[in-house]
């Protein structure tokens, strides 16, 4: 609960978490449209320069489960500094970064410290406002979350484009300084408290299982997968982790997760439902920005741009959705959703490289509604069967599958577009016979293959071609995902007090 001097304090405080949240949600988009940039100036390789996007998810997929035992044990305003200090200290970090490996590891800093200021600013909130009070807050809060995917590709593209892909990263100094100082001037200290005894073994074995996961499917198409020695090593300590973690997490007097969550069946299928959108979402944003640099000239600025009314779809959407709980079958609004979703992605899989940015800005609006319908009905849904008591560390579940999806959903899309991009490549060379005089004929001069100019150019378009054919298997198979997920509706149980529900959607 929250102590007097923080109630007389709550807006002070209420700006600080929030700045923290701002600071915290950009940094999930800010870098995607920065990603050619940033590959160009460490030599990184297309499906390389993705580990800076799925080491931060990975990494808050690890550390929110477990922010909320530290919270207890240190105090909120005791971890609320470290987190703070942390991830702004990291992003420093990040932007002196010489090497891909340094990136990587710093971004894994980012999301260590930075997992817990999303759901413990809620908490915090929660604590602050009376009942009536809660869900204007709540609102404003909200609003904040969504910032980071609106206007995070813009800024980023706009801090890349006028100065270096570094700012993207040197921009939270500021913020993360303001919100460290708002904390420790306003928010009253407390002591720490003993609670639930934690299981470190199972919190361990996770950690292993989750890491040589990831660790195979973003080195697997680098080498080969199962020929390797590395990736069947990383494969075997994958499958002990997850056996150890089963076996703790079944035997253990306090085990990790609580039992109860798994036998909740709402829960359980909510949870597999946000692995999928975790793939649908992320993998989209991971995707759009090297497509439009690399393939089809746009700067930086113009492909975060061009990403932005995704995020205003998503706002628009989460705005209404809220009337809309309580009131229509939450089901039903998924089912919206998905199909927006499944029409999006249809949409982008008729994209070519003669477009203009029309069709990537009306689909990300679609996706972005889509998305916006989902996000909080799911929410409500896992959480509605649950006792509450249950509910914080179903919250850190919750979040902790769903970053999971989202890093290895962005992982196996980019290892699929790099195979895809290779077998095209192949096909369409065979049908190009330079030898040929009616194939030099039919092509333009630059493209003349008696030349090695022309032929390198001629090279360069097939390459470009087969890119663009590769990106778009990519959206197929995730519009074929996306449609998958609809029978899943079947199995949730609406909740009897959704309006209700709504307050336990966290982060």
């Amino acid at each position: 609960m929250a102590s007097t001097s923080d109630i007389a304090n709550r807006v002070p405080i209420t700006i600080a978490l929030m700045l923290a949240t701002v600071m915290n949600s950009l940094d999930t988009t800010i870098a995607n449209v920065a990603l050619p940039h940033i590959q160009g100036s460490v030599s990184a390789a297309p499906d390389q320069v993705t580990w800076i996007l799925t080491s931060y998810l990975i990494a808050t997929a690890i550390m929110t489960p477990l922010s909320g035992w530290l919270s207890v044990r240190i105090g909120r305003k005791r971890m609320f500094m470290i987190s703070i200090a942390g991830f702004t200290v990291a992003s420093m970090l990040c932007g002196i970064a010489t090497n891909l490996g340094e990136i990587v590891a710093f971004r894994l800093a980012q999301g260590l410290f930075g997992a817990s200021l999303i759901p413990l600013s809620q908490a915090v909130i929660l604590d602050l406002y009376p009942p009536r009070q809660v869900g204007q807050v709540m609102a404003l809060w909200g609003a904040a979350v969504i910032l980071g995917p609106i206007f995070g590709p813009v800024l980023g593209g706009w801090l890349t484009d006028n100065l270096t892909w570094r700012w993207v990263f040197y921009i939270n100094l500021p913020i993360g300084a303001l919100a460290l100082a708002g904390v420790v001037a306003f928010m009253s200290s407390e002591g720490g408290a003993k609670g639930r005894p934690f299981d470190f073994l199972g919190f361990s074995s996770l950690i292993v299982f989750i890491g040589a996961f990831q660790l195979m499917v973003d080195r697997g198409p680098t080498l080969d997968w199962f020929s390797s020695s590395e990736i069947c090593a990383e494969a075997v300590i994958c499958v002990i982790g997850l056996y150890v973690f089963a076996v703790q997490t079944i035997a253990a007097k306090h085990p990790f997760f609580h039992r109860d969550l798994a036998l909740d069946g709402n829960f359980v299928t909510c949870t597999i439902f946000g692995f999928f959108i975790g793939i649908l979402l992320f993998s989209t944003m991971a995707l759009l920005p090297p497509m439009m640099q690399q393939l089809m000239g746009y700067s930086a600025l113009q492909s975060g741009v061009a990403t932005m009314p995704r995020g205003v779809g998503s706002f628009a959407a989460m705005f209404v959705v809220g009337r809309l709980i309580g009131r229509v079958d939450t089901r039903a609004i998924l089912a919206v959703g998905l199909a927006l979703s499944a029409f999006a992605l249809w949409q982008m899989t008729q994209f070519d490289l003669s477009m203009t940015s029309r069709p990537i800005i009306i689909s990300g609006i679609f996706q972005g509604v889509g998305i916006g319908l989902i996000f909080v009905p799911l929410s409500t849904l896992a959480y509605a069967t649950l006792a509450p008591r249950h509910r914080p560390e179903a919250t850190g579940v919750f979040t902790l599958v769903r970053s999971l999806g989202a890093s290895v959903g962005i992982s196996i899309m980019e290892a699929l577009w790099t195979m895809n991009t290779s077998v095209v490549h192949s096909t369409l060379a065979a049908h190009i016979q330079p030898s040929s005089p009616v194939v030099a004929a039919a092509l333009p001069p630059m493209f003349n293959p008696a030349t090695i100019a022309g032929l390198t150019a001629l090279n360069g378009e097939v390459t470009r071609q087969a890119a663009m054919v590769a990106y778009v298997d990519d959206f197929k198979v995730m519009m074929i995902v996306t449609l998958a997920c609809l029978p899943m509706l079947l199995f949730m149980r609406n909740p009897k007090y959704a309006a209700e529900a709504v307050h336990a959607v966290a982060e």
